[in-house]
C-alpha cells in the first residue's frame, strides 16, 4: 500500500510541477493545416479532368458503378439503365432542375415518388415498394471518391440510405481535390450544414470472419453519374 500511494504521489508531483504551454492561436493552427495540404497537392497537381478521373476510379474501388456522362445525355442513359435494372418506383425531387430532366426522359413503367409526407406515414411502403433515390451531390472529393450531399426538406437523408439503390449525380466542375479542399472552397467554417452527408461507396460490413457483405446498413447498390460540365469552364475545349 505505501509504494502504491508513493509511486500515486510521485505522479501528482510531476503532474503539478508541470507548467502548461501556452496553447497555439487557431489562426497558426490553420495556416500549419492549410500548407501541409498545399504541399501535399503541390507533389501531384491535378487539372479538372484529373480530378474526374480520380473520382471514377475511387468510387469503382469501392464497388460503385460510375459514368462520365455530358449534360445533355445523362437522362436517356439514366432511363435506360433503371429499366434494364428493373426499377418501377424511383424517390426523387422532381421539381429541381435534374429532376425535371430525369422525368421527361423515363418510360411509363417507372413511377416517380417525392418526399412530401412525415415517415411515420408511409414507413412500410418506402422501405417495401421504392427500389431507387435519386440525388444531387453537392459536391464530390476526387482523392476518395466521396460524394458531398447536403440533404433538405425535398430530399432528406432517407432518399439515400432507404432504398436498395441509390442513384447520385455530381457535376465535374464541382470537385475538389481531398477533403481540406473542399472544405476550404466551400467555406464550411463560416456555416457548415447541419445534416451534410458523406458518401463513397454502397453500404458494406463484414462479420467477425470478415465476409465482406453489402447493403446491410443501406443501398446495395451506388450509381454514380459524373456530369462532364468542364468544357464550357475550358473554354470549349474537349
Amino acid at each position: 500500500m505505501s509504494a502504491a500511494l508513493t509511486a500515486r504521489e510521485r505522479m501528482l508531483g510531476r503532474l503539478r510541477a508541470a507548467k502548461p504551454g501556452s496553447p497555439e492561436a487557431v489562426d497558426t493552427i490553420d495556416a500549419a493545416i492549410d500548407s501541409h495540404y498545399q504541399a501535399r497537392r503541390a507533389q501531384a497537381p491535378q487539372s479538372p479532368r484529373q480530378q474526374m478521373a480520380a473520382m471514377q476510379a475511387a468510387l469503382r474501388a469501392a464497388h460503385a458503378d460510375v459514368d462520365c456522362v455530358s449534360s445533355d445525355a445523362w437522362p436517356t442513359l439514366l432511363a435506360q439503365r433503371l429499366g434494364a435494372h428493373g426499377v418501377r418506383r424511383l424517390l426523387m425531387n422532381s421539381a429541381s432542375v435534374e429532376g425535371q430532366a430525369l422525368l421527361a426522359a423515363l418510360p411509363a413503367g417507372v413511377e416517380t415518388l417525392s418526399f412530401g409526407r412525415p415517415l411515420a406515414q408511409w414507413k412500410s411502403e418506402l422501405f417495401d415498394t421504392v427500389d431507387a433515390g435519386f440525388t444531387v451531390a453537392r459536391s464530390g472529393i476526387a482523392a476518395s471518391g466521396t460524394l458531398v450531399i447536403a440533404p433538405d426538406a425535398a430530399t432528406p437523408r432517407t432518399v439515400s440510405l432507404a432504398p436498395p439503390l441509390h442513384i447520385c449525380l455530381v457535376y465535374a466542375s464541382t470537385l475538389h481535390a481531398d477533403l481540406h479542399a473542399a472544405a476550404r472552397a466551400e467555406r464550411w467554417a463560416d456555416g457548415m450544414p447541419a445534416n451534410l452527408v458523406l458518401v463513397s461507396g454502397p453500404s458494406k460490413t463484414s462479420d467477425i470472419q470478415q465476409t465482406l457483405a453489402y447493403g446491410a446498413h443501406g443501398p446495395r447498390w451506388l450509381w454514380v453519374l459524373i456530369i462532364d460540365d468542364l468544357s464550357a469552364l475550358e473554354g470549349g475545349q474537349p
